[in-house]
């Protein structure tokens, strides 16, 4: 997580500026959007476009491959018929610029692109049907799919090495679970990642690689109503943690991150489930580590958001939102047991395709 310094700080007439210099656009609205290390501001123009001015942090400014490629890969399924924002080309034709600006702690630089805004509410305002689930699963697919065709110069700067979100590199949380020390949530954890390194490790040779958007989540999915009173996926957001990954993780990862929001978590498995599977059904070692590594990402979330809140007391109350939810759920999964868990998701998600 990045430390305190390094979030910018701009304000409004200083985006302004911005999309006037960079852009040879006129701003007639600018507000600040939620976001945890970085700015983005909504900017409207007089010209009559909307978008969003992405400002990122000065530590991650200084992984400028890293994120050409994540710009890249957003235009990349936009062109092959997914819902991702674009960058707008600066006057002299480039997707990024570095500006220098002191938010407080002297001259540091921030990356910004301007990017194509998206309509659309977040997923997790919307009652989560299982038609939706159903095409959050689908696209997701589709997404890791088209992101599996890219070439590019620079792809190899998405093998990366210790990612922490990597659900190849659950073993890192180790380093944290202190952090959980007097926790009864402690063992729990600590018994997800053994389970991990002896069911899912061996088992890893059989799953199909890819590269993965990594963070499929609730805030990161846009939906729009549809003609028949559901919803419609209108936009997929922040590539932040693209790497270099395998399917079944994807899936794992948009599961685990559904069950969040639905009041029923353990329900949400079969849905998505049938819509990944009627893109790229899963092999017999992908279903077999299904439930292990929904788990895992359950302890990764929880780990690191303590790790965080750590860092960042301040921010406590919002960090804590999803994880206290996250605690109930990966305890009731826990204490269902795999077989039972397995059951449900996979009974439901043969029903939902033979309806379909």
């Amino acid at each position: 997580m990045a430390a305190k310094h390094v979030k910018p700080d701009f304000n409004q007439s200083q985006v302004s500026e911005i999309v006037k210099r960079l852009f040879r656009l006129t701003a007639s609205k600018v507000h600040l959007l939620p976001s945890y290390d970085d700015q983005n501001f909504y900017v409207a123009s007089t010209e009559g476009g909307e978008y969003v001015l992405k400002i990122m942090n000065s530590e991650d400014s200084k992984n400028t491959t890293l994120i050409e490629m994540q710009t890249y890969a957003m235009t990349f399924l936009h062109q092959n018929g997914l819902p991702a924002q674009t960058a707008v080309p600066t006057t002299s034709g480039q997707l990024m610029s570095l500006e220098e600006m002191d938010c407080g702690y002297g001259c540091q630089k921030y990356l910004v692109r301007l990017l194509t805004y998206l309509p659309g509410t977040t997923i997790c305002k919307v009652p989560l049907t299982p038609q939706i689930l159903y095409e959050t699963g689908k696209t997701a697919a589709k997404m890791d799919i088209i992101l599996n065709k890219m070439e590019h110069p620079q792809l190899s700067v998405l093998q990366r090495e210790n990612f922490i979100w990597s659900l190849s590199n659950i073993t890192l949380l180790e380093a944290y679970l202190h952090l959980l020390d007097g926790d009864p949530l402690q063992e729990v954890v600590t018994s997800v990642i053994h389970h991990h390194k002896i069911s899912v490790n061996p088992q890893r040779t059989n799953f199909r690689k890819c590269i993965n958007h990594g963070d499929f989540n609730d805030l990161n999915v846009l939906v729009q109503p549809d003609e028949s009173d559901s919803y419609r996926i209108s936009g997929i957001l922040d590539f932040g943690d693209m790497n270099d990954g395998y399917y079944i993780h994807e899936l794992a990862i948009t599961i685990m991150y559904m069950m969040i929001e639905h009041p029923e978590p353990v329900q949400v498995g079969g849905p998505v489930l049938a819509g990944w599977e009627s893109v790229l059904p899963l092999n017999e070692s992908e279903k077999d580590c299904l439930y292990l590594l929904v788990l895992s990402r359950f302890c990764q979330s929880l780990v690191l958001a303590r790790h965080s809140v750590s860092l960042h007391p301040e921010n406590a109350e919002y960090l804590m939102i999803s994880s206290r939810r996250g605690v109930f759920i990966l305890r009731q999964l826990w204490e269902l047991g795999k077989e039972q868990v397995e059951k449900v998701w996979f009974q439901t998600a043969a029903q939902f395709s033979d309806s379909k």
